[in-house]
């Protein structure tokens, strides 16, 4: 791209980093993305994200924040809140889509309350022991069900119980992570995610879906970021029907929270073609293994374009404040 093309000529500041349990991860988006500005002509440096950060910020004259950030700290608002308190704009949602995102279990209370299908489920506090049993008939739920932190991204500490001496071991797992441990039913078929990119005036972009095609059907860490481990199907090869809803689904689940910029929501669909959503990702991976770009591209959008379009969040936002400010001093 030409450099009269960029759409901004002040500096952006990638975060990545971090100390989240996906900090080599946000490594690697951000150094991805950070290679992608500079290719394209724009002023870029690359954070790491410390307790220096508001210094960093200064020390390097950022002006617009692009957030290469995964799992606590980066998605769940917390970045977030501290860019809008010094008035530095950013790409993706706002703090509170941010943190309702990253909280599985408020994520799946709201998208039940707007009707839209989630697995059923319940939540076992750090400190309880109850028996399989009783969280089983607390739910209403029968085995498999599926263990998980409740603010974990990457399936970091899930595990799918199939036998019930795997409960205690699966509990202190997930509470390793998070006070709060998620069972919820396991359900069956095929895994696949929407990505969608927000626009102009609230016009939204939904690209193709992604069927993931994990080793022994668990999309596990290793499964997410080993080369070769898992197969991906893009566009996901179900009917134009199933298509049409997680496309509609994935649409609502994004606008129900608020979510700005790029977002993906993820699905099981049953045998039957019942959907569920899972979980949104307000800050989709963008690694050479990332859904997002892959399924930007079955949409022609190349992964330069792609930065862009998330780019041009962060310049909404920006205008968004310069118009505040204008009104405050009206």
């Amino acid at each position: 791209m030409a450099q009269t093309g960029r759409l901004t000529n002040a500096r952006i500041g990638v975060l990545m980093g971090g100390q989240s349990t996906e900090r080599d991860v946000s490594l690697r988006t951000g150094q991805a993305v950070h290679q992608s500005l500079i290719r394209q002509g724009y002023d870029a440096v690359s954070i790491d994200v410390t307790d220096h950060l508001h210094q960093d910020l200064k020390d390097q004259k950022v002006a617009i924040a692009f957030l290469s950030l995964h799992g606590p700290g980066g998605e769940d608002g917390t970045i977030q809140g501290f860019l809008d308190t010094i008035g530095m704009p950013y790409t993706g949602s706002g703090v509170q889509a941010s943190a309702v995102g990253m909280h599985k279990v408020i994520t799946k209370t709201l998208l039940a309350a707007h009707d839209i299908p989630v697995p059923a489920g319940t939540v076992v506090q750090r400190g309880e022991q109850p028996s399989l049993a009783k969280a089983l008939k607390a739910a209403r739920l029968k085995l498999p069900v599926v263990v998980k932190p409740a603010s974990q991204g990457s399936t970091i500490g899930v595990t799918i119980i199939r036998q019930a001496n795997k409960w205690k071991d699966a509990l202190a797992l997930a509470h390793r992570y998070d006070p709060d441990a998620m069972i919820e039913a396991y359900i069956p078929g095929h895994e696949v995610t929407v990505s969608i990119l927000g626009g102009l005036a609230g016009a939204l972009k939904i690209l193709p879906a992604v069927e993931i095609v994990a080793p022994d059907g668990f999309y596990d860490f290793s499964a997410k970021y080993q080369r070769g481990k898992t197969r991906y199907l893009c566009p996901a090869p179900l009917s134009a029907k199933i298509l049409r809803q997680i496309g509609v689904l994935g649409r609502r689940a994004y606008q129900v929270l608020g979510c700005e910029g790029a977002a993906r929501v993820d699905f099981r669909i049953t045998p039957k073609g019942r959907p569920y959503v899972l979980e949104i990702n307000t800050v989709p991976g963008m690694t050479e293994t990332s859904l997002l770009p892959m399924a930007a591209a079955q949409a022609g959008i190349d992964y330069d374009s792609l930065v862009e379009w998330i780019l041009q969040s962060a310049l909404d936002r920006a205008s968004r404040y310069a118009q505040a400010a204008k009104r405050e001093s009206a």
